[in-house]
This record gives structure tokens, sequence and C-alpha cells, in this order.
């Protein structure tokens, strides 16, 4: 077997992956009301790229680390804040009080209120998917619920909110939930979940979920085509193993491919496309560096496991993903989009014509020097945004009007 090193990119800084950020659990969850005003137009900055110049309008402020962004289809925003909040935000940059009905949520670190995503029978069936760090007992572990959206008198809340999945073991610390929710075109829910970074050995270990991608359906069972649904000791729910924390992740509606970007550790984040039953090598196999310098594991490549598409040495600390499908920007139809926690920027990736590699590379929107936690396509072909801090934004990027 002949391994081949995927194109890295050596231009960005370090990060370190694990560092907790700080936040706390605020406000009582009260009745609609305006929390932050619309953004002003003359918040709208030009900035150059390789399909000319685009324009970034400040939509919304005043979100406290917000982390995951859906749009409804009335075009409205439902937008997610690690603390534990969910929010509602009109097009012109309303922001609602806190959505009623969320589960407690572990809101420390990387922890949080993390991904939403919607049903793709939403307008019928008014479900709303998302993943949070839940507290058990002095420890945590990575959850998914579903709930019905409810709006009347000027209201919002979550109704019967139902567990589908809890990822175990629980651990400590509060570091590396993954949490990405990507529905393929069967129905079924791709979630990705973390090594939980004490534990990262158990990313080989198919007795947990731990540094996996799992799919289930719906209400939580297994789909009968999953690759270990019939493979003795192995968690049913795993669909692809050896993961450290991914961040990002979208499904390409032509070819129903999954495409995932997760954090290395000291160098060798990874853009991936897993596949059913692989193993993706961690910490086994790696590109980067423990924080302190050493090796990682036994080397870059071993027979079994899989090479990433790409990595990144020094790390972007890569959070949200989006594959480009609009008409707005045609000449980035087909691209990937990845936010960038190190560095502050929004990294493309054009792939060659089949789809499976890299060809070339831009960092857009340095300019801004922020934490893209999230990307997402709009519904009107812009780029929507989400900036990772303590007075988060909503951006949204596309060409001048």
């Amino acid at each position: 077997m002949t391994f081949k090193p995927r194109l890295a990119d050596r231009s960005f800084a370090a990060h370190r992956s694990f560092a907790a950020d700080t936040s706390f659990i605020a406000g009582c969850m009260i009745a609609l009301c305006l929390v932050a005003e619309p953004a002003d137009a003359q918040d709208a900055l030009s900035v150059p790229s390789s399909a000319g110049a685009l324009a970034v309008e400040t939509v919304a402020t005043g979100l406290e680390n917000p982390w995951s962004l859906a749009f409804l289809p009335d075009g409205r925003m439902l937008v997610s804040e690690r603390p534990g909040r969910l929010r509602i935000v009109s097009r012109n940059g309303t922001v609602s009080a806190p959505v009623d009905g969320l589960p407690p949520v572990f809101a420390r670190g990387q922890g949080g209120l993390l991904d939403i995503a919607l049903a793709p029978d939403f307008e019928s069936s008014r479900l709303v998917f998302f993943a949070y760090a839940e507290p058990r007992e002095g420890i945590s572990g990575t959850n998914v619920a579903r709930a019905r959206l409810v709006e009347e008198a000027g209201t919002a809340r979550l109704d019967k909110v139902d567990i589908i999945f809890r990822q175990q073991p629980s651990a400590g610390g509060a570091s590396h939930y993954g949490a990405r929710l990507v529905f393929d075109r069967d129905g079924a829910l791709f979630v990705t979940l973390g090594d939980r970074f004490s534990l990262r050995d158990k990313a080989q270990d198919l007795s947990t979920h731990l540094g996996k991608i799992v799919r289930i359906l719906p209400d939580g069972t297994v789909p009968a085509n999953n690759p270990f649904r019939a493979a003795g000791s192995a968690r049913p729910e795993i669909w692809s193993y050896g993961h450290r924390n991914i961040q990002g992740a979208a499904l390409d509606p032509v070819t129903g491919r999954l495409w995932t970007v997760e954090h290395g550790a000291r160098g060798g984040d990874e853009l991936n496309h897993p596949e059913a039953g692989k193993n993706y090598g961690w910490p086994v196999i790696s590109y980067g560096r423990d924080y302190g310098g050493a090796a990682i594991g036994e080397d870059t490549a071993k027979p079994g496991m899989e090479q990433p598409v790409k990595y990144w040495d020094p790390s972007i600390a890569p959070s949200g993903l989006a594959l480009y499908t609009g008409d707005l920007m045609p000449a980035w139809k087909g691209n990937l989009f990845v936010g960038a926690l190190a560095g502050g920027r929004l990294v493309r990736l054009k792939l060659d014509a089949a789809g499976s590699e890299v060809v070339e590379e831009e960092a857009l929107l340095t300019e801004l020097k922020e934490r893209i936690r999230d990307v997402r396509q709009g519904p009107d072909g812009a780029l929507w945004l989400l900036t990772d801090s303590a007075q988060g934004r909503l951006l949204r990027l596309a060409p001048p009007e």
C-alpha cells in the first residue's frame, strides 16, 4: 500500500484547540423582546477576493459566543449561543430573547449549546435538532435532542424535548465535544463526536462513541445499513472512527458525500470525507505534534488507516464548513468554505473535477481579525458567518449590490 501525503498549508498561526473559552449561563428565559439593535448599513465593509470585491455586512451584534446557525423557511435564523441560549434573528438583525425550553447545559470551556439543524420536513413537523454538552454528576458528554419549535403570542419555546442520543462514556474536563449535525439524503443524521481530549486513545475503541462520527435516525434508532450494526461489541451507531474533534461538517447534495474538518493538536488539522466503517487514524497517526512538541502516535501513515484529503500545519483551528452550491458567486460553486478560529479568517478550498483533491486555497476576511465559528450558505446564495467572541456578530458575505 502506497501512502501519499496530502497538501499541507504552513501559512497560519498555531493554536491550542483544547484551550477553554470562558463563559457562563446568563439571563433567565423571558418573553420575546429585542436585545440587539439591527446593524446599520454603514457597518458594511468591502474586502478583496479572487472573485472580486465582496461586501461584508454586519447583520446582528451582541451574540455571546454564537456557535451555530440554521435558516428558517421564512428567512429568519436560529442561532445558538454556547452559554446555553437559542435566539431567533430576523433578516434585519433583530435578535429575540432566549427561546424557552432548553434542557440544562454544561457551559464550561468548549462545552455548551452547540450545533442546531432543522428536520428535513421542518415546515410540517417544526422539529429542531440540537447538540449540547450535558452535565452528568460533575462530568459531561455530548447529547443530541430534538424538540418542536412553537411560536405563538409573541413568544417562542421548544416543546416536547426528547434526547435521542447520549455519547458514552462521559468524561471529565471541558474539551472536544465535536457536535456538528448533518442530515444525509436518506434522512439519517450524522453526529460528530470529539475524543474529549483526556481519553484520546478511545478514538480507536469501537465500544465507545469517543472520537467517532455516528449515524442515527431522527428518533435515535440505528439505520439498518450502518457499517458496525452487526459487529459484536462495536457501537452500532458508529459510521467512522479515529477522529480527534470534528467541528465542521457538510453534505454534498449532488453526490451525498460527507465532508468534515477536524482539529489536530499542534498542527495536523484535517479535511476528510469520512466513509462508512473507515479508520481515520487518530491518535495512532497524525501530522500534528503534542502541545509540548512530542510526537503523537506512531507516524503519519499506517496500513488500514485513511489519509486526510488535506492537512494544515500550523493549525487554523477549523470550525464550521459549507459546500457552496449557489448562483450568487458562480466562480466559487463547488468550493468548500472553512471557518478558522486561529488566525481570524475564512478559508476557501477549490476541489478538482472529481471533487476529491484540494487544488487551490484562499484566505478571506483576514481584515476582520475575528474567530470564525460557523459558516453557512443562505437561501439568498450569500455566505453567512458567526464570529466567536463575547460580543459575537452575524455577518453576510456577498458581492456588493
